[in-house]
């Protein structure tokens, strides 16, 4: 994109990007030395970036981005981000972002590995991420004292309107799966549709994760598919309370009172 060819480098301000309604077919790449760049668009749906980069075609996984985040301080508003690669081509990411990096009203549409938060803190209001197989995930944590993990906070979790048509209550779907032996995932104070099977929570393919070291926790959900009843009994799946919960709120757990308010996008710092 020329525009990012243009924005100055290293810059410690606000650079504004503005991208106005149309589909722009292309990859982009926001490189390290472009910090604190912002796109702008004219709503989602309006302004679409989209590619169709797959492992299928031979390439790593985080290659395969239709907009891949390396300049700290990157904002993203009012706009759809896709991979149209589909079902038949693997791993086929719409956004990754490896640095402190903050989206509003944006939406992240692709089919297996949407979404790659890779690491740094990184927030998302009142957006809509779309897929089917691991559309959010991590790098994972390869130690017990990573700070790291993904927290799903005041959010909706439901099937898309056309799964719902072709019956979403016959496909088993889940809160999550552990990739790495120190996974962390928690859920809390949203909405779970009755799309997600009671377990709740299911084993990496061949069980090769140790479940013991993940922390997988919920806490105060609501919905048809909310009810820990029948979730797994791993020993490390917790039903937290509200003191632990705090751990994990944009306050404390992504620092969020340091760097959101500058951003001009609302936040909730505490449990709701």
């Amino acid at each position: 994109m020329d525009a990012i060819a243009a924005a100055p480098k290293f810059s410690a301000r606000k650079y504004n990007i503005k991208i106005c309604k149309g589909i722009y077919y292309e990859n982009v790449i926001v490189e390290e030395h472009k910090t604190n760049i912002t796109f702008i668009g004219d709503g989602i749906d309006k302004t679409i970036i989209s590619g169709n980069r797959s492992c299928d075609g031979g390439l790593n996984t985080s290659d395969t981005a239709t907009l891949g985040i390396d300049g700290a301080g990157f904002v993203a508003k009012y706009m759809t981000i896709e991979n149209t690669a589909g079902p038949a081509n693997l791993q086929a990411i719409a956004l990754r972002s490896s640095v402190q990096s903050a989206f509003y009203q944006c939406k992240f549409s692709g089919y297996q590995d949407t979404l790659c938060t890779e690491q740094d803190k990184q927030f998302y209001r009142e957006c809509k991420i779309y897929g089917t197989i691991d559309f959010i995930f991590a790098q994972g944590r390869s130690n017990p004292n990573e700070t790291s993990g993904i927290v799903i906070h005041n959010c909706t979790i439901r099937a898309a309107d056309d799964l719902k048509k072709n019956g979403s209550s016959t496909v088993k779907s889940y809160l999550g799966r552990p990739w790495f032996d120190y996974s962390r995932t928690i859920v809390m104070q949203s909405f779970i549709d009755n799309v997600i099977d009671p377990k709740g929570w299911t084993e990496w393919e061949n069980n090769s994760t140790n479940l013991a070291n993940i922390f997988y926790a919920e806490y105060q959900n609501r919905g048809p598919g909310a009810s820990t009843r029948g979730r797994v009994k791993w020993t490390s799946y917790r039903r937290i309370n509200r003191a632990q919960a705090t751990n994990f709120t944009v306050r404390n757990f992504i620092s969020g009172y340091e760097w959101l308010p500058s951003l001009g996008i609302p936040f909730f710092p505490d449990l709701v």
